[in-house]
């Protein structure tokens, strides 16, 4: 099931993508569960396949405007130098354990929509990654247990501002200008995407291809990350977790390859789909 958050006619809700459309479960199921996130912390994903069995489309997917997959995660966990290439490309040393950081919710659009340049800034680098929404809370998760605690997946563009990014060690500041991340175009449900199953990640900028990795590439897996993470804080459903950029990123190439204004840029995964955006200045 293909699950997106959007905009018709002024009025936020959310659906099931199929192929002739987007069926409704705002309109449906807003009354228990307001959106995307309420969904998911009701456990109430048989329910949304229940109430759209059998029905016709409400909406043309070309009428909506898409919105984040959750427009509004409690947080938004990101992976920094999780495979090996990147890590390499970067000149960072080995670490025991995942690098971390957060984005905010508003530092980021859904598929469609342009990601922003920022005026202080001419150094905006794509970022292909893979999110993984949590649907299951929990605290201490073992990493035998973390597949259960996910809802789905879906393609992060997580666009990087190079210069504030290295103002400090600290990454906050180039992560975080608004409209700089991109997530979408839906959350493809974790039931069509068992565990361990291989998940190819490509990035690619006015149609040439720049990232390809799959995630047997990632130095901490998915189930690490879960249970890294959940081991300082309480994973709630809508929850984020971006789990990391493969080698390739503009940043580190001679000369550096910056995303310019009118630029397309495609962040596709094999068994998701693919999340397009234009880059426009701030």
């Amino acid at each position: 099931m293909r699950l997106a958050s959007y905009e018709v006619a002024g009025r936020a809700s959310y659906g099931v993508v199929v192929d002739a459309g987007v069926v409704d479960l705002g309109r449906r199921l807003g009354a228990r569960y307001p959106d995307l996130r309420a969904l998911l912390a009701g456990d109430a994903l048989d329910e949304a396949r229940r109430a759209v069995a059998g029905a016709a489309p409400d909406h043309a997917l070309d009428e909506l405007r898409l919105l984040p997959v959750i427009p509004n995660p409690d947080k938004i966990i990101c992976v920094g130098l999780n495979y090996e290439e990147h890590r390499v490309e970067a000149g960072r040393e080995k670490t025991e354990n995942p690098t971390l950081f957060a984005r905010f919710a508003g530092s980021q659009v859904g598929a469609g929509a342009p990601m922003l340049r920022p005026r202080e800034s001419l150094q905006f680098d794509y970022e292909a990654e893979i999110a993984v929404i949590i649907g299951k809370p929990g605290r201490r998760i073992t990493s035998a247990a973390a597949w259960e605690h996910i809802a789905g997946y879906s393609c992060y563009n997580d666009g990087s501002v190079r210069d504030w990014q290295r103002h400090t060690s600290q990454w906050t500041a180039g992560k975080n200008f608004p409209a700089t991340g991109a997530f979408g175009p839906w959350m493809v449900t974790a039931d069509e995407i068992p565990a361990n199953s291989l998940m190819t990640l490509t990035a690619r900028l006015n149609g040439r291809e720049l990232q390809r990795a799959t995630t047997e590439h990632m130095i901490f897996k998915i189930p690490a990350l879960i249970q890294y993470i959940s081991s300082f804080t309480e994973l709630l459903p809508g929850d984020v977790i971006v789990s990391g950029t493969p080698g390739g990123v503009g940043s580190r190439r001679d000369p550096p390859l910056w995303m310019q204004p009118g630029d397309v840029v495609e962040i596709e995964i094999d068994r998701v789909g693919v999340l397009r955006n234009t880059i426009a200045d701030d």
